[in-house]
């Protein structure tokens, strides 16, 4: 397989395509029409008359939309579509599995953005590194990096702003990936729920599999067979506070305990950014565990639940789980979620 990574300007143009006919009798006329019609064309503000094969585009300026489109039809010229697009600066070939990967992972920018209705947004790369986060943190794990303070300069002024998930597209037709210079995208959460799912789908028709990758877990099997899933707490050194029983589907995490440190200034900080002030979020959740049938439907939903808070966690959790507010509180959603875990 092979996947072309593209790197575009960040402004927007309108790329007007001329019908098949109009670009035929462009090319097939006397230069003086070439000619005049390139004249009008640029007087009305297009930019560039390009074409490849029998098509034929009028590229121009947002702005000058309708100049153009009117000079168009004065010169009694067909158009077959009008629409705003972004130039390619760079463009990248990926091979093999990277290229299957960077398709996938593309797409599930998109899915968690309009699944997540924009709070799960996996652009906000700098953001998580301006808040601190710039190698994997476990407050866990022996091995945790000790505190940091956050960077504090300038902002490149490409850097992506809340909501530029959208921004990032997959063309099945020539196996591309758009994202406009500047859009970094952060592959750690999706990432985990992916592996997660492709490594199932490698086990599929196996009497019984689980796979967990970093929080991230995926279980299934041909026997069915019922299995308990512990849900370790929140607060370091607490043992299990619920347990989930499932035979299929995936159960995710998401918190802002672990992956946590404190600022040189005494201020806490994590790495759950809320798109929506480009910080580290504060909602009254600390934890919230999303069951799903893939563990990337279930990484997104936990998350998603997080960011919204107390009040609107539910509407997340639809195929089950359980949140942790701030002040411990412990709300459980689904038959199959229990508190406590039997000794």
């Amino acid at each position: 397989m092979t996947v072309r990574l593209v790197e575009c300007d960040r402004g927007d143009v309108v790329r007007i395509v001329l019908s098949r006919a109009a670009a035929r009798e462009l090319r097939e006329g006397v230069r003086r029409q070439w000619v005049e019609a390139a004249d009008a064309l640029h007087d009305a503000g297009a930019e560039d008359l390009r074409g490849d094969g029998a098509q034929l585009e009028v590229v121009s300026p947002p702005e000058a939309h309708d100049a153009v489109l009117e000079a168009l039809h004065k010169a009694a010229i067909e158009t077959a579509s009008a629409q705003i697009a972004m130039l390619p600066k760079n463009t990248i070939r990926l091979e093999g599995k990277n290229a299957g990967s960077m398709l996938r992972l593309a797409e599930a920018v998109s899915y968690a953005g309009r699944l997540s209705k924009g709070l799960v947004d996996a652009t906000m790369l700098d953001e998580i590194e301006r808040a601190g986060y710039v190698e994997s943190i476990d407050r866990s794990s022996p091995d945790a990096p000790a505190p940091r303070d956050t960077f504090s300069g300038p902002r490149d002024a490409q850097a992506p702003i809340a909501g530029s998930w959208r921004s990032v597209s997959v063309h099945e037709a020539d196996r591309s990936v758009i994202r406009p210079v500047g859009v970094r995208i952060d592959s750690g959460g999706l990432g985990k729920g992916m592996a997660a799912d492709i490594a199932a789908e490698a086990m599929r028709g196996l009497e019984l599999f689980s796979v967990e990758c970093s929080g991230d877990l995926r279980i299934g099997g041909s026997d069915g067979e019922e299995r308990s899933i512990e849900v370790a707490s929140p607060v370091e050194g607490e043992g299990p506070i619920a347990r989930i029983l499932l035979s299929e589907g995936a159960i995710a995490t998401s918190g802002v305990t672990r992956r946590s440190w404190q600022k040189t200034d005494g201020e806490s900080a994590h790495h759950l950014i809320d798109p929506r002030t480009g910080e580290p979020a504060d909602t009254g959740l600390v934890q919230v565990t999303a069951i799903a049938p893939t563990a990337l439907e279930a990484e997104v939903r936990t998350k998603a639940a997080l960011l919204s808070g107390p009040d609107e966690a539910a509407e997340w959790l639809v195929h089950g789980g359980l949140v942790v507010t701030g002040e411990g509180d412990i709300h459980t959603f689904g038959e199959n979620v229990k508190t406590g875990v039997p000794a």
